[in-house]
């Protein structure tokens, strides 16, 4: 599967990866163009090339990175600081998967979507949640990428103190951690690409996520 996206994508998303991961921010496609010597054109069907891929996702107009799975280029609810740098999560999985791409413990800051109040944990690869709490993943993980940045919005922390919304599921905060670390840790290597299908699904299992609501598309 070494050919499962052209040569200038592979490069192009190695680079981004590499921006997000160093600065805690998404490269512009003229930074992108330039550090990779590309014509700025081949740069934009690049990147275009790894939206339709799910590789990564691009702003409305398609000029500019909006997410790289589990970086996001914009505030969306949470919060994830290592000393004097930090990350935007794109939601309650994303931010336990850049603990996990980055390989550090973390300190991560959001707030309850029930009753408002701010909650602060710490999470690595080795260091589960310190908070006991429990996540609502709006739609079936078949209509994820349907609207992938409207999804992964809803993918909120519910404290204890708060009843749920009864239109979706909900799993243990301590579940998406788990889940994080396989699905996430390998997202900076210089060879990656992505986990197929059957792989995604035998994760899921795994950590007891097997009803037909995480049942993934081929």
């Amino acid at each position: 599967m070494t050919d499962w996206a052209s040569p200038a994508a592979q490069s192009v998303r190695r680079l981004v990866y590499q921006t997000f991961a160093q600065q805690g921010r998404a490269a512009s496609p003229a930074e992108l163009a330039g550090e990779l010597e590309l014509d700025p054109a081949h740069v934009l069907d690049a990147l275009r090339e790894l939206h339709d891929r799910h590789a990564l996702v691009l702003t409305p107009a398609g000029d500019a990175i909006r997410m790289a799975h589990p970086f996001s280029a914009a505030p969306m609810g949470f919060v994830v600081r290592a000393d004097d740098q930090f990350w935007w999560g794109g939601c309650a999985w994303d931010s336990f998967g850049i603990t996990a791409a980055l390989d550090r413990q973390m300190e991560i800051t959001t707030c309850c979507a029930g009753c408002g109040r701010k909650l602060v944990y710490l999470a690595g690869p080795a260091t589960p949640p310190t908070l006991d709490a429990v996540v609502l993943i709006p739609r079936p993980a078949r209509q994820w990428w349907d609207d992938v940045v409207a999804t992964c919005s809803a993918i909120r922390v519910y404290c204890r103190r708060t009843e749920l919304p009864t239109h979706a599921e909900s799993v243990p905060l301590l579940t998406l951690w788990q889940l994080a670390q396989p699905w996430y840790r390998d997202r900076l290597d210089q060879d990656w690409m992505p986990q197929p299908a059957s792989v995604r699904r035998r994760l899921l299992d795994n950590v007891g996520l097997a009803s037909p609501f995480w049942r993934l598309p081929d």
